[in-house]
């Protein structure tokens, strides 16, 4: 059995004794991903220098998305308590930007080689994604990630990723590709609009490419919208109107479930003289932000559960949806074997029919040649040899040209990543030594069924190990010292139904 190579093994033993120090309960999960990816390299669905346990982030990621000026790295700077990164009206930074905690008091910006060479990073061997998408741009990943620390107990145990302002247009598809890897490995995204430009219109691209891909996901509720400088609606007094165009361009692109969160800095807040209205607006920075800063929080919380997760969908993306589709395509394999070998043995039975219609004059020496030779057994042994060497030279020209046949609509019919992965798996199916009618794909057996199994319920089992830690519905565990006093009750005003912002009660 394929196992995995020294690179791979060294990471998950470095991110066992992580895992042992930090959240000790995933350390189950390590060898969860490793039973499961032996069944990976046994189907050759992996390759050795691959694993599941590398194939999701095990660090909080929290990723801020969004068109350029709408405050993604004010907010930022506002979280960390630190002016990280560059602001201003127009788009500052071309590049996306890993940020993450050092005990260093000063901060330091790094190239994007230490995130493409540091597999502990969500952009590791980004080089490679890059230049499939254009040949020659994976030397150019300087131009496109940074890493910068800074000192903010905000950053630690979590991970930001602050995008550059993107309209998406078809030129920039490498840029639009990072966005889609990053959206796939965060635990939260925070998808910020400006309310400066009510009229999303001309940003229809980006809400097409932030929103519709979206409304389908089955985590599409790691993402959040943050309308953001909302303040710029104070003069008119109608953030509603202004909330309402937004939703009613998400609602265009098909996602009608969700809400606004309306922020805004306030250093850099328009001033607003009426005092109700400015504690309207300030109430409801409040709120959302605390709601969104709550969010954060919990995405370690999320994080755990979501790796867990990932081990179940893994296992049961083996069993449900790999094997059946690699089954699918040894069957497409074996039926051009069998046309191709049809094909042979019908122009043999011709040959021999043929045979029978030759002209007098030459089926006679024929006959009388093939007479002779049958009386001598050695010459029949050696003539039966040579007929079935050519009969299986032609059988494995067959399975030969019916893999390659497969292959070429692999590519055709599956993404890039798939077609690979599919790919190396049917090739293990048609070795010299497996049969064109074997039950079951290559490196799938009860054994295996078996295995799968056993992790699916060590998922749970870890699933029942989390919830022990953040719950109990029994109410049998101690009380934590404090935890039993009662909250003060906050005096706010009431939010009015339909209301962005709640008017001021009359007194």
């Amino acid at each position: 059995m394929p196992r995995p190579d020294k690179n791979i093994r060294k990471r998950l033993k470095s991110l066992e004794l992580h895992l042992q120090e930090e959240n000790p309960v995933l350390v189950s999960a390590i060898d969860g991903f490793r039973n499961l990816s032996r069944i990976g390299y046994s189907l050759g669905l992996l390759d050795t220098s691959e694993s599941y346990a590398t194939q999701i982030p095990w660090w909080p990621l929290i990723s801020v998305l969004g068109t350029f000026s709408a405050g993604k790295s004010t907010f930022i700077n506002q979280y960390l308590s630190y002016p990280l990164q560059d602001t201003g009206n127009q788009a500052v930074d071309d590049k996306f930007t890993v940020i993450c905690y050092s005990g260093e008091k000063e901060t330091r910006t790094l190239p994007g080689l230490a995130l493409d060479a540091d597999p502990r990073f969500p952009f590791y061997q980004t080089s490679e994604e890059l230049d499939k998408v254009e040949a020659g741009q994976g030397r150019r990943i300087d131009a496109y990630l940074q890493l910068k620390t800074c000192n903010s107990d905000n950053l630690k145990g979590r991970i930001f990723i602050d995008s550059p302002g993107f309209d998406a247009d078809e030129q920039r598809s490498a840029t639009l590709r990072l966005t889609n890897h990053i959206i796939d490995l965060s635990d939260l995204v925070l998808v910020f609009f400006d309310a400066r430009h009510p009229e999303p219109g001309a940003m229809s691209d980006t809400l097409a490419h932030l929103v519709r891909a979206t409304k389908d996901r089955t985590d599409s509720s790691k993402f959040l919208y943050v309308l953001n400088q909302i303040d710029t609606t104070a003069r008119e007094d109608n953030p509603e109107e202004v909330v309402g165009a937004w939703q009613r361009a998400v609602a265009r692109e098909g996602l009608t479930a969700g809400r606004f969160y309306c922020i805004y800095d306030p250093e850099a807040a328009v001033p607003i003289d009426d005092e109700a209205l400015r504690r309207r607006f300030e109430w409801k920075r409040d709120q959302d932000l605390a709601e969104i800063h709550d969010r954060i929080e919990q995405v370690t919380v999320e994080r755990a559960y979501r790796i867990v997760g990932s081990l179940e969908k893994r296992a049961q993306e083996i069993e449900d949806y790999y094997v059946p589709e690699i089954r699918k395509l040894i069957g497409r394999w074996r039926r051009y074997v069998l046309r191709w070998d049809a094909l042979w043995l019908g122009l043999a039975v011709v040959l021999a029919i043929g045979a029978a219609f030759l002209p007098p004059g030459v089926s006679g020496p024929v006959k009388d040649f093939a007479a002779a030779m049958s009386g001598k057994p050695l010459v029949v042994l050696l003539g039966s040899v040579v007929l079935a060497g050519a009969a299986l030279y032609l059988h494995f020209l067959s399975r030969r040209w019916g893999a390659k046949k497969v292959l070429g609509e692999i590519h055709k019919e599956y993404d890039e990543e798939e077609a690979e992965r599919l790919g190396r798996a049917f090739r293990r199916n048609t070795r010299i030594w497996r049969s064109i009618f074997a039950p079951d794909p290559a490196g799938w057996s009860g054994r295996s069924r078996k295995a799968l199994k056993e992790i699916i319920n060590s998922a749970n089992r870890l699933v029942q190990a989390l919830n022990d830690r953040f719950t109990d519905p029994s109410g049998k565990r101690r009380v934590v010292e404090g935890a039993e006093e009662e909250p003060k009750k906050k005096e706010e005003s009431r939010v009015v139904t339909g209301e962005v912002i709640p008017r001021e009660e009359s007194v």
